[in-house]
């Protein structure tokens, strides 16, 4: 399924705010470039046992000389702390699993139909843990697929959408937003619009891996801003 008509028409939309900021979006390192950096890489691996662990998967591909990542957009479910959210495929390890990597793989199968045995991993990223100073209830981990057969997705009950987006158009300022998000206080997180704003939000955890990966690949996102409580309820 695709959503570039509705990111160019919301892009278009960007272009025209004032307040925007306008830059060329820099070259994208082709396919090799990026096995490349991750042969370089050095992941940091949470090695301590955690209260509970889980894995995602970032499926890259080439279309037509362009580098494409998959997000899925998650369905809204009661109860589900990622309701909603623009994420990338996975979920938690379970005693089936015998690595997080299988895992993101068994997940990326079961959410969005697409098979990740035979595609190269190019790499893993830094785990994403708890917060300094507090108990480890959830190390994430997160490793880099290259698919080169085109497969289509099936998303189960668990995924409202599926898209292959510009890994490029992430780095385009025009489309870097503060995504607000109301639970208590209102909290403002730094985001990338990549679809229908308010909606096709990527913030949070999926952020922070995709800055990651930037940043191993020599693409890094501007400096973020930290996000702040205004104290409003």
């Amino acid at each position: 399924m695709g959503l570039f008509g509705s990111a160019e028409r919301h892009l278009s939309c960007a272009l025209t705010a004032p307040w925007r900021r306008v830059e060329y979006v820099r070259p994208m390192p082709s396919i090799d470039e990026v096995r490349s950096a991750f042969a370089q890489f050095r992941p940091q691996i949470v090695t301590e046992l955690a209260k509970h662990r889980a894995a995602v998967a970032i499926a890259l591909c080439e279309r037509s000389g362009e580098l494409q990542v998959l997000f899925i957009e998650r369905a809204s479910r009661e109860g589900d702390p990622w309701s909603g959210h623009m994420a990338f495929p996975g979920g938690r390890v379970d005693e089936t699993d015998a690595t997080p990597q299988a895992a993101a793989q068994r997940e990326t199968l079961e959410e969005v139909g697409l098979s990740l045995d035979g595609c190269e991993l190019l790499g893993q990223l830094d785990d994403s843990p708890g917060l300094p100073g507090t108990v480890r209830e959830l190390v994430v981990s997160a490793f880099v697929f290259h698919v080169t057969e085109h497969q289509p997705l099936v998303p189960n009950r668990e995924v409202r959408k599926t898209f292959w987006f510009p890994v490029a158009s992430l780095l385009d300022s025009r489309l870097h937003i503060e995504h607000q998000v109301v639970r208590g206080a209102r909290t403002h997180f730094p985001g990338i619009l990549v679809g229908e704003p308010g909606r096709h939000v990527v913030w949070g955890l999926t952020y922070r891996f995709l800055e990651s990966f930037l940043q191993v690949i020599g693409q890094p996102l501007p400096e973020r801003w930290k996000f702040e409580q205004d104290g409003v309820p």
